[in-house]
């Protein structure tokens, strides 16, 4: 009973985790509307972060190094800022301060942070797979957290590659049949 236990235990957060991420449409720092529809087939890192939090601004360069090396094989950072309507002048100027590159989104009335994540705790980040499914919630930072991530984007950016065509087969030509 007690292993019984143990597996459900095992089993109901990662059926939690097989739910589709709920679509959201956030302004980015130019003011275009940008949705995560928009990022459909791409392994999808939603970060949740503040200017005034700590641990935020320390976790944001590793993920703008993921962002930079990995961006090419189908990975992107959305990176959604939580700052109020008072503190958001801050936003864009750390931003272009720290040359983040990534998308950088704004949720001051923390809609979307509530939807993912009612606590409301920061850094916050949910993983997208390819597919559109939640892979994996992260709450907090601590100096080598981003090892871990890194490694489960690599995981699903390796298995939850686009499927590609099959190579042509090429065959021989048939002898004409003899006369």
């Amino acid at each position: 009973m007690r292993h019984l236990l143990a597996l459900a235990a095992l089993v109901l957060p990662l059926s939690a985790m097989a739910d589709p991420a709920s679509d959201f449409s956030l302004r980015d720092l130019n003011g275009d509307t940008v949705t995560l529809s928009q990022h459909a087939g791409q392994v999808v890192l939603i970060d949740f972060w503040a200017t005034w939090c700590g641990p935020c601004k320390q976790e944001l360069p590793h993920l703008q190094e993921m962002y930079t090396e990995l961006g090419d094989q189908g990975f992107t950072v959305l990176a959604v800022s939580t700052d109020d309507a008072r503190d958001k002048a801050k936003v864009k100027p750390f931003i272009r301060r720290s040359q983040f590159s990534f998308p950088v989104l704004y949720d001051t009335q923390s809609d979307v942070l509530t939807a993912y994540n009612p606590g409301k705790t920061l850094p916050f980040a949910v993983l997208v797979g390819r597919d559109g499914e939640v892979a994996s919630l992260h709450s907090g930072y601590n100096p080598g957290d981003e090892v871990a991530l890194r490694a489960e984007i690599e995981e699903l950016l390796a298995h939850g590659a686009p499927s590609q065509a099959a190579p042509a087969v090429e065959t021989a030509p048939t002898a004409a049949p003899a006369e």
